[in-house]
């Protein structure tokens, strides 16, 4: 990753405080499907450095209803899926999961009966930050995670998604 000056990072933060909120709103979708999350952290503008901005975006995680977190999670797809497109959430994507393609054939599938128990278990994508996990680290995430209560996993994935979104905000605003 190429080194930026700190003039860069306060234009790219400078031209996000000053953009229309519409415009604004939009870039974040890219970053975390979740309209309530993005409208917060655009009504926070503007932000000091990239820091400030990405603890507002942590601060907005603990207020999300369900139906937010379900809205965020939709922008996610399944731990070990191929991910098609070009926009930038699918970039994102195949960047965080690219351990995945280094799998061995037995995690692999392991992960793909992960993902169907998860599904069945609780109803919804099993998210993880995959950036800086092994496939055999997200296998025994996913695996202690089928054991969690609802309240105890809906908690993980609130988690799950501040941290992503934290490493997706600070790249998106340190290129």
């Amino acid at each position: 990753m190429r080194n930026i000056d700190s003039t860069q990072r306060n234009e790219q933060l400078a031209c996000f405080a000053t953009a229309p909120a519409d415009e604004a709103v939009r870039t974040l979708l890219a970053l975390c499907s979740s309209p309530q999350w993005a409208h917060a952290v655009v009504a926070g503008r503007p932000y000091a450095d990239v820091a400030a901005l990405a603890d507002a975006s942590d601060a907005v995680f603990g207020t999300l209803a369900p139906a937010e977190l379900d809205a965020a999670l939709a922008g996610h797809p399944r731990i070990g899926d191929r991910v098609s497109g070009a926009d930038t959430a699918a970039r994102l994507s195949r960047s965080e999961q690219s351990a995945m393609q280094s799998a061995d054939a037995e995690v692999a599938a392991q992960i793909v009966q992960g993902n169907l128990a998860y599904e069945q278990r609780f109803d919804r994508v099993f998210l993880i930050r995959a950036a800086g996990r092994t496939p055999r680290e997200i296998l025994d995430e996913l695996q202690r995670r089928l054991g969690n209560d609802d309240d105890t996993e809906s908690a993980e994935v609130r988690e799950q998604l501040r941290q992503i979104t934290r490493l997706r905000l600070e790249g998106a605003f340190n290129r």
